[in-house]
């Protein structure tokens, strides 16, 4: 063999031993396969189940899957809806349950009463229905002739003398009065309602003080056509809540007033 063919064989076998020793570069790396939907990246921990792509844990063993009790839901007939909802204040137990054993705003020695306070029961044993525009009732309706005197009243521990809130359309055509009453060391102010009222009387005079007695309005069904009668209603205000400058809707507003079974704070006969 030629000296030169030689050389050159030989220098191109070292060549590619010296490429052999080489280490490759790596490969660039391609798109990963998407993961299957809902797939968990991780394992679960120990007592813990795969929900999807979490983790769910597991209760203690013996614990009950569910301790919430079954809720009843309100019935409101086709109209209703459900009112005192938050917390109305039901009658206390050592206060007298018959109304008769209080002080009334209309002359009736036994007062018939059509429908009393019921926010203290069960939504199933409240005044409810189509003929209603709400579930419950959170005072007294009164039985009375047309027109019989709707005199003002002074509650229990009342201080100072009452005064005439708001003279409008409310429950029909109603009479709101402010008390101011002394309980545990503090005083509350509570509102008293006379609703559906047939005409007001000369002691109606917003802002005005009442005298116990004062003629304030006459027994109507205004707001109730052909059921004559006087809805009774006491409300307790919120603490922090104003209720002046005096709008009607605020007066009934679960958020500054609160129902209150009136036999809590009218005086006894």
């Amino acid at each position: 063999m030629h000296p030169l063919v030689r050389a050159a064989t030989v220098l191109a076998v070292i060549t590619a031993i010296g490429r052999l020793d080489r280490p490759r570069p790596p490969r660039a790396p391609g798109p990963l396969p998407p993961a299957p939907v809902g797939a968990l990246t991780a394992p679960c921990g120990p007592r813990t189940v795969p929900d999807g792509d979490v983790c769910v844990p597991l209760p203690p063993p013996g614990a009950a899957i569910d301790e919430a009790p079954a809720r009843e839901p309100a019935r409101a007939g086709r109209a209703g809806r459900a009112i005192g909802a938050d917390d109305p204040i039901p009658r206390l137990p050592e206060r007298p349950e018959a109304v008769a054993a209080y002080r009334l705003p209309i002359d009736a020695p036994s007062p018939e009463v059509i429908s009393d306070y019921d926010l203290d029961r069960p939504a199933r044993e409240r005044r409810q229905g189509p003929g209603f525009r709400e579930i419950g009732h959170g005072g007294l309706d009164l039985a009375a002739a047309r027109g019989a005197d709707v005199r003002a009243i002074a509650l229990e521990y009342q201080e100072g003398s009452a005064e005439v809130l708001f003279v409008g359309e409310l429950f029909g055509s109603t009479v709101v009065t402010s008390h101011l009453v002394r309980e545990a060391g503090r005083l509350r102010e509570y509102v008293v309602l006379f609703g559906h009222l047939e005409g007001f009387g000369p002691a109606a005079v917003p802002g005005s003080p009442l005298a116990t007695g004062d003629v304030i309005g006459g027994v109507g069904d205004t707001g109730s056509p052909g059921n004559v009668h006087l809805h009774l209603e006491v409300r307790q205000v919120r603490d922090g809540a104003r209720l002046r400058p005096v709008d009607a809707h605020r007066i009934v507003d679960p958020s500054v007033t609160i129902p209150c079974d009136p036999r809590n704070v009218l005086a006894p006969r």
